[in-house]
């Protein structure tokens, strides 16, 4: 764990130049409007350590996998999220030492800070050259929101010291590699370098994908403000375009650059329309000043944050963490485009290949259905929609018939392209996710339609995966999975992990009302879906055998739900017994070690317990929580959020505040010491469940909007918007009192404390 950001409320700042952390903070200051993304690299040369990252939603390389024992199902390739054309590149030159960080004589001062509020990064830097010229650097940029193919920076030198020649050169450089590819390739063909007149232009297209990146700058340089109208040169090399400005600089005068650059792709444009795009973006964005563009994009993130900040009083660190999270998540995805997903690294870094994984169903889905408009989550469920056919082809490539599909681990396209054997073969958990996503989708909208429309679809095909999964025990007289690996990552290839045999009979039951609510509501659709599906009612019969006689490990004795059969037979050791540098036990013991401890890497049983809450009495969630949390690392970033949930709603309120932290904060504090490889995007969702599914107690209880508030004694007050239907919410709560106001929309019936109470329509609230 790292405590050296600064604490604000809507800030966060680096004060002080270390080395080390660089990569950590290149993560955390990383920008993105949801069609492309920075990480908070220098503009200026560095030698330092550093991961240069710009990327394009949408844009991948199927990086041929690379195993050391192929084995059959596995995929061809693991789907790689590129690093793109480095457009924020700037070289200063002073007397012939070109500015680098990492070289300088001395640095007097340094501070860097990414304003959430407005989503702005800043640097700011005073510093003496090895030549003994002394300059102070201040830098500016964003990513717009206003307009999502253009990315705007304002560099600035001011000399303190230094009379004379000074050159300063801006770049477009596609000579860019991925950290994580497998076998040191590069991954595009560069296409066209070109600059004319004030326009500077690189294009590159991906190898095998042919997905084609055009990327323009123009840049204005003035000299204490005004605009120098002095011949810049120009340099033309592979991969790239480089516009040089020679002037002289004198003690005291600064000297500023503006550069703004056009990024569109084939995502969104014909071949031949990238390159005037590109250029057009650019160009009519020069007309206008950096803080006149600016303005435009603050007032994008502004109607952001109106409906979905969350405010907490009393705890400025707790209260930056979850303007992080959501800041990111914003960042990523803002739903406009179907194709597109989230992945869990989003634009901060290349780790995972940036691809779709379960975090999207089973974390971020309800984040989405809350915030924004019901057109975003829906957008979700249609992305699985549409890639039904591969889930489909995926399955079969494993030996599965007649319509079942498994859904992939990582993907771009719905094909599956994770090469780990016990996740590609075995974690098929994230089938019920999906399935879980649909209800979750419905329940909170009360869009049935969707069932008609898509959904019985991808149930009927999930449940014929189960339906040939699980296989008859005659010893035991039930229905078993055999060799699954569930959530909890660091056990293997075992028998019956309760979750995953839990959330397959879950499928098969609610695939069957499925299909005879869609029979009953949509008669002609569901005809039509029937034959589609070459449906048989056959299938059902076998689905309720199996629902009815799937088997579930447990212990009596303890009153527990055991994770997998022989879970018992291990050595029962709690984390807080383990040697602290042995933490975190995935970077510090063999892979073998790992798989024999009882350690357990996020929640498995459970995520169980948050799916199904109400299936289980508080009885039993109170055993089990109390069983597995103790011997859980929480090494994954999805599993404080949980245990924090659930501890809320036990009334364990110290554990509560310390998963909200430690889920809130994974990245700010780099808990996992992993930060350097990019933020943990999903897990972001995780931090504001465990806000308004802990501390608020938001849930749907029989189609009502409920709350049950525990607020952290370490708060004074917490206060959310969420929508609801046709409503829009505001909750306020404070210390014994809850006010909640309907913005927007008709009267609605809600739950408080377990009390049914009606909250009249718009601009009129129900305090408690």
């Amino acid at each position: 764990m790292k405590d050296y950001i600064v604490k604000h409320e809507w800030k966060i700042i680096e004060e002080g130049y270390v080395p080390e952390h660089n990569q950590i903070t290149e993560s955390l200051l990383s920008l993105g409007n949801g069609k492309m993304g920075q990480r908070a690299n220098f503009e200026e040369a560095y030698s330092g350590p550093t991961l240069q990252g710009s990327y394009i939603a949408g844009v991948y390389y199927p990086d041929k996998t690379r195993v050391g024992w192929w084995k059959n199902g596995y995929p061809e390739y693991f789907a790689k999220v590129l690093n793109s054309c480095n457009w924020i590149g700037i070289n200063v030159i002073i007397d012939g030492e070109t500015l680098d960080l990492a070289k300088v004589k001395e640095v007097h001062s340094f501070r860097r800070e990414l304003d959430m509020k407005r989503g702005l990064l800043a640097r700011a830097m005073d510093i003496t050259l090895q030549n003994g010229a002394r300059l102070e650097i201040n830098s500016r940029r964003f990513v717009s929101m206003h307009n999502d193919e253009l990315g705007v920076i304002e560099f600035s030198i001011v000399s303190k010291n230094y009379n004379g020649p000074i050159s300063v050169e801006s770049y477009l450089d596609f000579n860019v590699v991925n950290q994580d590819s497998n076998y040191d390739e590069n991954f595009w063909n560069i296409e066209q370098i070109e600059a004319e007149a004030n326009n500077n232009y690189v294009q590159a297209a991906t190898k095998k994908t042919q997905y084609i990146v055009g990327v323009a700058m123009e840049n204005s340089i003035a000299v204490n403000s005004e605009i120098t109208d002095q011949a810049s040169t120009i340099t033309l090399t592979s991969g790239k375009s480089k516009e040089t400005f020679n002037l002289n600089i004198n003690e005291g005068s600064t000297l500023t650059l503006n550069k703004y650059v056009g990024i569109t792709s084939s995502m969104n444009y014909d071949a031949i329309d990238i390159k005037p795009k590109s250029i057009k973006i650019a160009n009519q964005a020069s007309n206008y000043t950096f803080d006149e563009l600016l303005a435009n994009h603050t007032r994008a993130w502004s109607d952001i944050w109106d409906m979905c900040d969350i405010k907490i009083e009393g705890d400025v660190s707790a209260q930056q963490a979850i303007r992080f999270n959501i800041f990111q998540l914003y960042q990523t995805y803002t739903g406009q485009d179907d194709r597109l997903n989230i992945g869990p690294k989003g634009f901060t870094g290349e780790k995972y290949g940036g691809s779709t994984y379960w975090d999207t169903e089973a974390y971020c889905l309800p984040f989405y259905l809350s915030t924004a408009d019901e057109e975003v989550a829906k957008n979700l469920l249609i992305y699985r929609y549409k890639q039904l056919d591969k889930a489909i082809e995926n399955a079969e490539k494993l030996g599965f018939t007649c319509g079942a599909a498994l859904y992939p681990m990582v993907t771009m396209t719905g094909e599956e392209c994770h090469n780990e054997w016990e996740i590609t073969f075995e974690e098929i958990h994230r089938n019920g996710a999906i399935a879980f996503a649909i209800f979750d989708y419905i329940r909170y909208t009360g869009d049935k339609s969707y069932l008609a429309e898509y959904g019985l679809e991808v149930l009927v095909a999930i449940s014929r995966f189960w339906s040939q999964r699980v296989n008859w025990s005659a010893k035991k007289e039930r229905y078993v999975m055999l060799g699954v690996t569930g959530p909890n990552e660091y056990e293997n290839n075992v028998n019956n992990n309760w979750y995953t045999n839990y959330i397959a009979t879950w499928c098969l039951k609610y695939t069957m009302e499925a299909l005879l609510f869609v029979e009953k509501e949509h008669s002609e659709q569901y005809n039509k879906l029937t034959k589609k599906m070459d449906f048989a009612s056959g299938e059902i019969k076998k689905w309720q055998h199996i629902a009815d006689c799937m088997y579930y490990p447990k212990d009596e004795e303890l009153g527990i739900l055991l994770q997998q059969d022989n879970f018992l037979d291990k050595e029962l050791t709690l984390v807080e017994d383990l040697d602290a540098r042995h933490r975190p036990i995935n970077q510090n013991w063999s892979w073998d070690r790992i798989l024999r401890s009882c350690f357990i890497k996020q929640a498995d049983v459970l995520q169980g317990f948050y799916f199904f809450e109400d299936h289980f009495d508080e009885d039993a969630h109170r055993k089990n929580y109390k069983f597995y949390e103790p011997i859980t690392v929480h090494e994954s970033s999805l599993s404080p959020c949980v245990h924090g949930i659930l501890a809320s709603k036990l009334g364990m309120e110290e554990k509560a505040y310390e998963m909200y932290l430690r889920t809130a904060r994974l990245d700010l504090d780099d808990y996992n010491n992993d930060t350097e490889d990019g933020c943990h995007i999903t897990s972001m969702a995780g931090t504001w469940l465990a806000i308004i599914k802990g501390f608020g107690g938001q849930r749907i209880i029989e189609d009502q909007l409920s709350f049950a508030p525990n607020l952290p004694s370490q708060w004074n007050s917490l206060s959310f918007k969420i929508k609801f239907r046709k409503n829009l919410i505001e909750v306020n709560i404070g210390k014994g009192k809850t006010e909640i106001i309907n913005l927007n929309g008709p009267a609605l019936e809600i739950l408080l404390d377990g009390s049914t109470f009606n909250l009249p329509e718009s601009n009129t609230n129900l305090a408690s």
